[in-house]
């Protein structure tokens, strides 16, 4: 069983539901971040896994790979591509103001 992948799903089912985040159709801005976000993320997951700062059970992975880092990784940039522009835009933004 993919348990990584499992937690991650549940996680982002649970995360949209909470910030209840509508169904439409992402700007090109979110879609370079995203890509940034996922190339980053290869570039340095693979890193620490080849130097094994971090490692999986290979049981709770699905064995699907970019680079060295299990596709489970990615997750974690798909959220922060969600999630941080949300934010912004609800607690912040263009109203945020120097101290």
């Amino acid at each position: 069983m993919a348990t990584y992948l499992l937690v991650n799903i549940i996680f982002m089912l649970l995360i949209l539901a909470f910030v209840r985040i509508g169904i439409h159709t992402p700007s090109k801005k979110w879609w370079a971040l995203l890509g940034v976000l996922l190339l980053l993320t290869a570039v340095f997951d693979s890193v620490l896994v080849y130097f094994q700062v971090v490692g999986y059970d290979l049981d709770k992975i699905l064995g699907v790979y970019i680079g060295y880092a299990p596709v489970e990784d990615f997750f974690y940039a798909i959220f922060a591509a969600i999630v941080v522009p949300w934010a912004w835009n609800n607690f912040g933004g263009d109203n945020v103001r120097d101290a």
